[in-house]
C-alpha cells in the first residue's frame, strides 16, 4: 500500500532531504484539507493526490510538481484559496495548483462548447508553466487506473476524451510511456470486448513467437560483439491500441501485424548508433525506403532514434530502433526529464524536448488567437496533435517540420504568418510548382511573395496545418469586416447626403441616437450591419429626418472597381460584366448582389424599391468576371475541343461547360467563361461565329 513514507523513500533516490520534507508538508496540509472526503471507491480522498504524486515520482519530476500534485484538488474541493497556498508553499506551487484546478472539471463536462473552453484554459495554463499539464496528465492517468468505480457511460466518455486529447498531448510532450498507458486503458474502457479478445490473441502469439524472437536477438547481439559495439538489445512488443489502430487503418489482419518483429538497441553515444546501424545492415538486407534518421532530424516532440526495417531469416521483416541511453530515457519521459537534468546540462536533448514543447504551446496560442470559437480551436488542435511529419528545407537550408499532406501554403505559414498571407507562387527543388502540391520529405521549398497579395479562400480546400487554416480564416474574417464597415459607411454617407445631412458632421448625441434606434453598440457595428445587408442605409438615414420626402429613398450610386470584393457579389442568374447596365440588391448577410438591370429576378424588387441600390462600373474596373454564352452547333466529332481551342486563342478561360443535344444533327453548348468586360466578350463571340460548324452565338439571359 502506498503511503507518504514509502513515497518519501522513493524520492530519496533523486531529491534532497529538504525538498522531500516540503513534499511531505504539502501532503499533510492536503490530508487535513480533505478530511471527511472520499472517492467513489470508498477510499479516503487523500489517496488520490498521493497516487498522482507517486506517478510524477516515477518520471523524477521536481519537488514543486510533487507538492502541486498533493494540493491539486485543494482549491477546487475544500474552499482554500490560491493565496493561502501561496503563503504556505510559495507562488510557483500556487500557480501550478491554480492552473490544474482550472482544468479540474474537464473530464466531467458533456457539452462540446464547455469542454472546448476548458481545453483553451489548458493551453493558456501550459503557456505559463509546462508543469501544469504534466501534473494534469498524471492526475488523468490515476483516474484512468481507477475507472472501475464509475458507471459504464461515464467510463466511455472519459476514455474517449483521453484518447482524443490526453494521449496525443502526452505524445506531443514525448511522454510515450504515459501515452501507451492512456491508449491501452482508454481502448479497454471504450471497447472492452475487443480489447479482451485482442489481449488473448496477443498472449497466445507471444508464446509461439518466443523461440524466433530469441534467435533474432541472439543474432543481433553476436554481430554487435563482433563489431566491438557495446549495446543492449531488447525485443519490443507492440501495445494493444497500436495493434488495433494498425488493423483498422491499414486493413490488415492480426497475423499480418504480428508478423513484424521489433527490436531496440541501446548504445552509449551517437557515433555508436550509426556504427550499430551499419552492423545491422551487414547482418540483414535493409528494406528500401524504410530508413528514417530521427537523430539528425528529431521529431516535433524531441524524439531521437534511428529506424530501419530489414529482412531477416525466412523473409521475416524486422523493425530496429537504435538510440543512446539518454534518447531512450527521453522517449519514455519526454519533457518530464527536463526538470531532472536542467541543472546539469542545459544543452542536453532533454532541454531540446522542453524547447520543442514550448514552441508547440506557442503555436497553440497562435491558433487560439486566430480562431473564432472554442470548438473550432479544439478541432484545429486535434489536427495538430494527430499529425505525421514531413521535413522540408528553406532555400537557406533550415528545416521546417510539417504534417504529412502539407502544401507550400502550409510551409509559408510555418515560416511566418506574413509570408503565408502574401505568398503568390512557389518553387520546389528550383522548379515552379502549384501552391496546392503535396510536399515530400527532403524537398527544398522557396516561397514567392507579393506585398499586394492576400490569402485566397480556396486555400482552405487544401491546407492541412491548424496554423495555416486559422490564419487564413482570421484574415478573411477581418477583411470581410473591414470591407463591410467601409461599404456600410459609404452607403450611409450617401443616404444621409440625399437628406442634406453630412455624416462626418454628426455629433456624439446624434451618433448615440442612431445606435440606440438601430440597437447596435457602436457606429462601426452599424456600418458593418449596413454593409452586410442586414440594415437598409436609407431606413437608418431617415431616423435623423423621419418627415423627409419618400423620393429620397433612392441612394446615390456605388462604384465597382474590382471583381474581388467580399461584400459585393455578382448574381449567377444573369452574370453581369463591366459595360452592362446594372442594379444592386442588398441581401441579408451577403452585402450587395449585383444583377443586370434587365434580370427578371430583380424586376419586382425594383418596382417595390426593396433594398435596391444604384450601382455603376468604375472606368478603371479590373479583374475577370464570369458570364454565360450559348453556342448552337452542328453535331460533329471533336466540336467541343475545337470550340475550346478557339476560345483559348482569344485569351479567355472556360470555367464551366454543358452540352444539350437538340436532335441528331445539332446541339447547344452552354459555356461559363471569364472575361474583362463587354468588349472582351464581343471579341470572343465574334471569333466563335467565324467557325464553320457554329449556327448561332448568344449571351445567356435571365
Amino acid at each position: 500500500m502506498l503511503t507518504i513514507d514509502s513515497l518519501s523513500h522513493r524520492l530519496s533516490s533523486y531529491l534532497e532531504p529538504t525538498q522531500i520534507n516540503r513534499v511531505k508538508r504539502a501532503y499533510y496540509y492536503a490530508e487535513q484539507a480533505h478530511t471527511g472526503q472520499y472517492r467513489r471507491s470508498g477510499e479516503p480522498y487523500i489517496t488520490h493526490p498521493l497516487a498522482v504524486a507517486n506517478i510524477l515520482a516515477s518520471v523524477h519530476m521536481d519537488h514543486q510538481s510533487l507538492m502541486a500534485a498533493m494540493l491539486h484538488d485543494v482549491i477546487e474541493d475544500t474552499g482554500i484559496g490560491k493565496q493561502a497556498i501561496a503563503d504556505q508553499f510559495g507562488s510557483t506551487v500556487a500557480d501550478i495548483v491554480d492552473g490544474v484546478s482550472k482544468l479540474a472539471k474537464i473530464e466531467y463536462e458533456t457539452q462540446a462548447e464547455k469542454q472546448a473552453k476548458n481545453f483553451q484554459k489548458m493551453a493558456l495554463a501550459m503557456a505559463q508553466d509546462l508543469r501544469v499539464i504534466v501534473v494534469k496528465l498524471s492526475d488523468r492517468l490515476h483516474n484512468m487506473r481507477t475507472l472501475g468505480a464509475l458507471p459504464p457511460e461515464k467510463k466511455r466518455r472519459i476514455a474517449k476524451e483521453t484518447l482524443e486529447i490526453y494521449a496525443p498531448i502526452a505524445h506531443r510532450l514525448g511522454m510515450n510511456d504515459w501515452r501507451i498507458e492512456f491508449e491501452d486503458r482508454g481502448f479497454a474502457a471504450m471497447h472492452p470486448l475487443r480489447a479482451s479478445r485482442l489481449q488473448a490473441s496477443l498472449s497466445e502469439v507471444r508464446g509461439n513467437r518466443k523461440a524466433l524472437v530469441e534467435k533474432i536477438q541472439s543474432g543481433i547481439e553476436t554481430r554487435l560483439q563482433r563489431e566491438n559495439i557495446d549495446g543492449l538489445v531488447i525485443g519490443r512488443e507492440k501495445h494493444l491500441y497500436s495493434i488495433y489502430n494498425k488493423m483498422r487503418s491499414k486493413h490488415k489482419s492480426f497475423k499480418e501485424i504480428m508478423d513484424v518483429y521489433a527490436f531496440r538497441i541501446i548504445v552509449e553515444d551517437i557515433d555508436t548508433c550509426y556504427r550499430a546501424l551499419g552492423a545491422i545492415h551487414n547482418l540483414y538486407k535493409p528494406k528500401p525506403g524504410e530508413f528514417k534518421d530521427y537523430i539528425a532530424i528529431p521529431k516535433e516532440n524531441g524524439y531521437q532514434s534511428l529506424h530501419t526495417i530489414v529482412i531477416g531469416v525466412r523473409g521475416v521483416p524486422i523493425e530496429v530502433q537504435i538510440r543512446t541511453k539518454e534518447m531512450d530515457e527521453l522517449s519514455s519521459r519526454g519533457v518530464a526529464a527536463h526538470w531532472l537534468y536542467k541543472s546539469n546540462d542545459v544543452n542536453s536533448v532533454h532541454s531540446g524536448s522542453y524547447d520543442r514543447a514550448n514552441r508547440w504551446i506557442k503555436r497553440l496560442l497562435e491558433i487560439q488567437e486566430h480562431t473564432n470559437s472554442s470548438v473550432e480551436f479544439v478541432e484545429n488542435v486535434k489536427i495538430d496533435l494527430f499529425r505525421d511529419e514531413v521535413y522540408v528545407f528553406t532555400p537557406k537550408g533550415a528545416i521546417i517540420e510539417l504534417p504529412a499532406g502539407a502544401t507550400p501554403v502550409d510551409f509559408a505559414f510555418g515560416v511566418h504568418t506574413q509570408v503565408g498571407n502574401t505568398c503568390v507562387a512557389c518553387r520546389i527543388n528550383d522548379r515552379p510548382a502549384p501552391l496546392s502540391q503535396v510536399l515530400e520529405s527532403g524537398q527544398k521549398v522557396k516561397i514567392i511573395t507579393s506585398e499586394n497579395s492576400q490569402p485566397n479562400p480556396n486555400w482552405l480546400n487544401f491546407v492541412v496545418t491548424a496554423k495555416a487554416r486559422s490564419a487564413i480564416r482570421h484574415y478573411l474574417k477581418n477583411q470581410r469586416h473591414m470591407e463591410s464597415v467601409e461599404l456600410g459607411k459609404r452607403m450611409l454617407m450617401r443616404a444621409l447626403a440625399n437628406l442634406d445631412i453630412n455624416l462626418e458632421e454628426l455629433n456624439e448625441q446624434q451618433q448615440g441616437y442612431l445606435c440606440e434606434q438601430t440597437q447596435v453598440a457602436s457606429m462601426e457595428e452599424l456600418y458593418e450591419s449596413i454593409g452586410f445587408g442586414n440594415k437598409a442605409a436609407y431606413s437608418v438615414a431617415k431616423i435623423l429626418q423621419p418627415e423627409s420626402d419618400t423620393s429620397s429613398d433612392t441612394l446615390a450610386p456605388i462604384t465597382i472597381d474590382s471583381a474581388d470584393s467580399l461584400l459585393i457579389s455578382f448574381a449567377r442568374c444573369c452574370r453581369p460584366i463591366p459595360g452592362d447596365p446594372i442594379i444592386g440588391h442588398m441581401s441579408t448577410g451577403k452585402g450587395i448582389v449585383v444583377h443586370r438591370d434587365s434580370c427578371k429576378n430583380v424586376t419586382d424588387l425594383v418596382s417595390k424599391k426593396e433594398n435596391i441600390s444604384t450601382i455603376n462600373w468604375s472606368a478603371q474596373v479590373a479583374g475577370e468576371f464570369l458570364t454565360e454564352i450559348r453556342v448552337e452547333v452542328k453535331s460533329e466529332r471533336g466540336i467541343i475541343a475545337t470550340l475550346a481551342t478557339r476560345i483559348a486563342q482569344t485569351g479567355t478561360s472556360i470555367e464551366g461547360i454543358q452540352v444539350e443535344e437538340r436532335d441528331a444533327e445539332s446541339s447547344v453548348i452552354t459555356l461559363v467563361i471569364a472575361v474583362n468586360n463587354r468588349i472582351h466578350l464581343a471579341n470572343v463571340m465574334r471569333s466563335i461565329r467565324t467557325m464553320r460548324s457554329v449556327a448561332r452565338v448568344s449571351r445567356g439571359k435571365n
